[in-house]
C-alpha cells in the first residue's frame, strides 16, 4: 500500500509495455516493487492488470492501448498528470496502433517528461538522486506557438 504521506506519493509514473515486452516490464517491475509502491501508478489497461495480479501493486487502469489506452495515457502526459513514463515498447514487432506509439513518444518530448524505454534507462532513472530531490521538470512555454498567426482562406 502507498504511503500517502510520502513526497512521492505525488509522483505519478506511466507504465506501459507491449505484449512481447510485458514479461520484461514485469520482471524490472518485481525487482523494483518495494520503490515502486511508493508512487501513484498509472498503466495501460493489460500491463495494469498484470502489475496488480502478479505484483499486488495498486494501479490505475486506462483501457488497453490499442482501445483508446494510448490516448487517455497522451491527455494524461499533455495534462500534466504524468511526471515519468516507463514504456518498454518492442522495436522489432510492428504495431497495428504504430501512430499511437509514435504519439507517445512525442508528447513526452513535448512537454519534457522523462521516458525509460528499457530496463537500463529505468534502473538509470529511478536511481538518479533527483527522483528524491523534489526535481521540478522545465515545462517548456508554448505561449508564442498558441498566439501564432494563421492564415486561413475561406471560400463562401
Amino acid at each position: 500500500m502507498r504511503e500517502e504521506n510520502s513526497p512521492l506519493s505525488s509522483v505519478t509514473i506511466a507504465l506501459v509495455a507491449h505484449d512481447n515486452m510485458k514479461d520484461d516490464l514485469l520482471e524490472w517491475a518485481r525487482f523494483n516493487r518495494e520503490f515502486l509502491a511508493n508512487f501513484r501508478l498509472i498503466a495501460t489497461g493489460t500491463t495494469g492488470r498484470l502489475l496488480q495480479e502478479q505484483l499486488d501493486l495498486q494501479v490505475e487502469r486506462l483501457q488497453s492501448g490499442p482501445l483508446g489506452g494510448d490516448q487517455q495515457l497522451g491527455a494524461l502526459l499533455s495534462g500534466g498528470v504524468i511526471d515519468f513514463m516507463v514504456f518498454f515498447w518492442d522495436p522489432l514487432s510492428a504495431q497495428p496502433h504504430d501512430s499511437d506509439v509514435k504519439a507517445l513518444l512525442r508528447l513526452s518530448v513535448v512537454w519534457n517528461i522523462p521516458v525509460a524505454c528499457n530496463r537500463a534507462t529505468a534502473d538509470f532513472m529511478f536511481s538518479s538522486p533527483l527522483v528524491f530531490s523534489g526535481y521540478q521538470r522545465r515545462l517548456p512555454d508554448y505561449q508564442e506557438y498558441h498566439n501564432r498567426p494563421i492564415d486561413v482562406d475561406i471560400e463562401p
